[in-house]
């Protein structure tokens, strides 16, 4: 089954008002089968769109240091989530202070400690992550590259999934190999799919296409077309700036994109009911024993 969240582009923009916020928040995982396809500007540039837009952001990047998050937009991180398990540093004071409405939390050494924690070690996780409930209304996690065969407790734990592909045949057959072992061993059945680094919207479709027509064969999942980023050098010169597209360029045609996306994002449809970033660090605890035995990078 496949759902596209299509509508006209300029009626869409011409609605971008700030959505009311939930009671809880909305988290949302980025992967990707393969390396270079994006992964991490897509989740910048996505986060800048949703802030503009009025939506209060927390990026918990899962990436080494080399253009991580934290690089892409000119910070740097002292303490990560590891000082806050081992309760060196409170949660507040581990949080970057990103642009706007952005902030963002390197979490890399605290996932690989998550499935070696104490009941007491857990309570206190959970419980620092609660008080954020009132400050974030959207969770942005650019994940880690896994090993062929593994999946990581993140994208487990997400309320949805989008899963970045771009035109090379590697990323669309390392994408379904990613989507099949989430449907196959851990039951997720709905993911979103974003196009990156395309000509055009035409080609984005076709590709998206090519990848639910193989999904429809041989998967019982839900896959829903989430828009595409037509490839830019002002990306990639914002990017070298380490500032979104959006603000050096908010009239190019890869911003609108973007900011097209995060209408999209906030349209989806979610996998389970919006239960925060509370019962969301619960279900990140579960899952991390189910798949951190097998953790590659």
């Amino acid at each position: 089954m496949t759902r596209l969240i299509l509508q006209d582009q300029a009626a869409g923009l011409c609605n971008l008002v700030p959505y009311r916020r939930k009671d809880f928040a909305r988290v949302f995982t980025i992967a990707s089968g393969k390396p270079r396809v994006g992964k991490t500007s897509v989740v910048v540039n996505l986060a800048a769109a949703l802030a503009q837009n009025g939506q209060r952001v927390l990026l918990i990047d899962e990436n080494p240091c080399h253009n991580n998050i934290c690089t892409s937009l000119g910070l740097q991180s002292r303490f990560d989530l590891l000082h806050v398990i081992h309760k060196d540093k409170t949660l507040d004071q581990v949080l970057l202070r990103g642009p706007e409405n952005i902030t963002v939390l390197s979490a890399m050494r605290g996932i690989h400690a998550l499935s070696k924690l104490s009941s007491p070690e857990q309570d206190w996780l959970v419980k620092s992550f609660s008080e954020l409930t009132e400050s974030i209304d959207i969770v942005l996690i650019d994940t880690a590259m896994a090993g062929t065969t593994h999946v990581l407790p993140l994208s487990l734990a997400s309320e949805q999934v989008m899963i970045v592909i771009s035109s090379s045949a590697a990323s669309i057959t390392g994408a379904y190999a990613l989507i099949k072992i989430m449907s196959q061993e851990y039951a997720k059945q709905h993911f979103l799919i974003l196009v990156n680094k395309t000509d055009s919207e035409i080609e984005a479709l076709a590709i998206y296409q090519n990848l639910y027509k193989v999904a429809r064969r041989y998967l019982s999942i839900t896959l829903e077309y989430a828009g595409y980023i037509p490839s830019d050098d002002r990306l990639r010169n914002a990017t070298q700036l380490c500032k979104p597209v959006s603000e050096i360029f908010p009239s190019s045609q890869v911003a609108v994109c973007f900011r097209y996306l995060a209408q999209n994002i906030l349209r989806s449809s979610p996998d389970t009911s919006n239960e925060g970033i509370e019962r969301f660090m619960q279900r990140l605890i579960m899952t991390s024993h189910l798949s951190m035995a097998n953790f590659t990078v």
